[in-house]
């Protein structure tokens, strides 16, 4: 099932993408933590199921486009945003950081989050914004102290393509934790669709690309993870409560600007396009801040 919400900002509509490409109410006011632990994805499953939603938006190039009709992040309001950094082998070895014994976790602003085709904006004196193609989690319910990889993932509602946008002086250069060079504004797009477990299948075995202006920079596959989704809930689970609405972002493959010496980090004008193995696609313009 491939939950989505779209609209004008603020004035999203919870939808559910039916196997015609047709757009149809849920009946929900919103995509959030309280609907995620509430129960009510079976009743929408079954509904779609039989047909029974309303067509609110007909099948068209909308949705590939992203221009008529605006799609939103699939989540309302993330209560935090968890990040793993230098989750795979490829990536730190492009940055020269050592393999990593335990994951390297992180915060991102949750009003980072914009919509897949939204615009990212370089903060004012960024000169170093890059790219990061991740594969995001979301939380469905209560993650404490989990034990096992079935019990961790029975705990995710959904998966979703994540950008996790950096500026990497701020993150690197100026003093401090990583979050000030990861938390700017427009610095998380997310989407375009919530896609449920059942339909992803094994999330340790997705490729993700991400392109810039053309050029493929990033084609990895999250087999490669060196913490996978099951470790990484469970090891989150000991520091921190994980709550239904929640997002983890668990990493991002080689090809970041940071790890290609010559490459250009974003500039406004560039574009960016990004695609995991069934869960949709993404595409920002960069803009100034």
């Amino acid at each position: 099932m491939k939950l989505l919400r779209v609209g004008p900002v603020g004035q999203e509509r919870p939808v559910v993408l039916d196997g015609a490409g047709n757009l149809c109410d849920i009946g929900e006011r919103e995509i959030d933590g309280a609907f995620l632990d509430s129960g009510r994805m079976a009743r929408i499953r079954s509904a779609l199921e039989w047909g029974d939603l309303p067509v609110v938006h007909p099948a068209d190039q909308a949705l590939t486009r992203g221009t008529d009709l605006r799609i939103g992040p699939p989540i309302a309001r993330p209560g935090k945003i968890v990040c793993i950094g230098l989750n795979y082998r490829d990536h730190a070895e492009e940055t020269d950081a050592a393999i990593p014994a335990e994951p390297v976790v992180f915060m991102k602003a949750p009003n980072t989050v914009v919509g897949p085709y939204d615009e990212v904006l370089i903060p004012r004196e960024s000169v170093k914004t890059d790219w990061e193609v991740e594969l995001a989690v979301v939380i469905g319910r209560t993650a404490r102290y989990v034990e096992t990889d079935e019990e961790a993932l029975a705990c995710v509602a959904g998966y979703a393509i994540s950008n996790d946008v950096s500026e990497r002086e701020f993150q690197l250069e100026r003093g401090g934790q990583w979050d000030k060079g990861k938390s700017c504004e427009t610095f998380n797009p997310l989407g375009p669709w919530l896609v449920t477990p059942d339909e992803v299948g094994d999330p340790g075995a997705l490729g993700l690309r991400l392109w810039v202006t053309g050029d493929l920079r990033q084609d990895g596959n999250t087999r490669d993870q060196i913490f996978p989704v099951a470790e990484v809930i469970r090891y989150l689970s000991r520091f921190m409560v994980l709550e239904p609405g929640d997002v983890i972002n668990t990493g991002t493959p080689a090809g970041v600007a940071l790890g290609l010496p010559g490459t250009p980090y974003l500039r406004a004008g560039d574009v960016m396009e990004l695609e995991i193995d069934g869960l949709g696609r993404q595409r920002q313009t960069v803009g100034q801040a």
